[in-house]
């Protein structure tokens, strides 16, 4: 039962994956949108959605990292 919930926790922690795409589309989609209203503000507006791309990829790094460490921390004990 242990390992049927561990699989359930590592899967859950990757959806956190999904979630980092959506937000990588809308710092692009809010960069295009920014500069059509504005151009001469593009390398500005580059700087910050670097930054944006960054934190969100940040939090897609944790997601394997709480799946991995769902899957290998927790190990159920065998009677033997």
């Amino acid at each position: 039962m242990l390992e049927g919930a561990k699989s359930i926790g590592a899967g859950a922690a990757t959806i956190a994956s999904a979630g980092a795409a959506v937000g990588i589309g809308n710092v692009l989609s809010s960069l295009i949108h920014s500069v059509a209203r504005n151009p001469s503000l593009a390398k500005q507006l580059f700087g910050y959605a670097i930054l944006g791309f960054a934190l969100t990829e940040a939090i897609a790094s944790f997601a394997p990292m709480m799946a991995f460490l769902i899957s290998s921390v927790f190990r159920s004990k065998k009677e033997g």
